[in-house]
């Protein structure tokens, strides 16, 4: 059973479409908790990471990535109920901008503009996980799973990223994947919040006619 908490760090991991199928299929043939399976899945990556070097990116951090998104999905499958469990959503993120942004260095000396249109979609990824934290903390509320889908997850982003930089087009698929992930990621957030507030209105007028008798 899963608990309020766990499904809170669930819906922090923000698992795009790879993830959950990943996590339906090897969750249930983990036997570590997702922590442990996170710190797996983030060690080798990092490792590559701190030690790329070059213009191209590289198949070692393919494959580095590869096996982040691999495990990472399957630690979506395991209970997010352990002790150290709520540290694995800001690991996922840490890793996810890093990653990010150490691709656009990578690629610096042949797309100079990359490193600046990455700051703009690490900006949009972040409104929409600060979005995520304050939507369950005021509306009590999971945000939709289609927007999850429509953004990727942050494995298809990854995966996108680590492509775009091996073809030569990161800076143009950033600055396309800001745009889009802004209008789709604003919108819906306006909506929500607007919904949530007309349905709150008529409580807190109520409440202060109450007082006013």
């Amino acid at each position: 059973m899963t608990t309020p908490a766990a499904a809170t760090i669930e819906a922090y991991r923000d698992d795009g479409p790879l993830a959950d199928g990943i996590a339906r299929i090897a969750g249930r043939f983990a036997r570590l908790d997702a922590f442990l399976l996170t710190v797996a899945a983030v060690v080798p990556l990092v490792v590559v990471l701190a030690l790329a070097g070059g213009e191209v990116p590289s198949v070692a951090l393919g494959l580095a990535t590869g096996w982040f998104v691999l495990l990472g999905g399957a630690a979506a499958g395991r209970p997010h109920d352990g002790r150290l469990s709520w540290l694995v959503p800001p690991v996922m993120r840490a890793v996810e901008y890093i990653t990010l942004l150490r691709l656009a260095t990578l690629v610096v000396a042949s797309d100079r503009h990359a490193e600046a249109l990455c700051f703009a979609l690490v900006a949009v990824l972040a409104y929409h996980h600060y979005d995520t934290v304050y939507r369950l903390r005021q509306q009590r509320l999971v945000p939709p799973r289609w927007l999850r889908y429509a953004g990727g997850g942050w494995e298809l982003r990854l995966f996108a990223a680590y492509g775009l930089a091996a073809a030569g087009g990161l800076g143009t698929g950033y600055v396309v994947a800001a745009a889009v992930l802004a209008v789709v990621y604003v919108v819906e957030s306006a909506v929500s919040w607007v919904r949530f507030s007309r349905a709150d209105r008529p409580r807190q007028d109520f409440g202060a006619e109450e007082v006013d008798k």
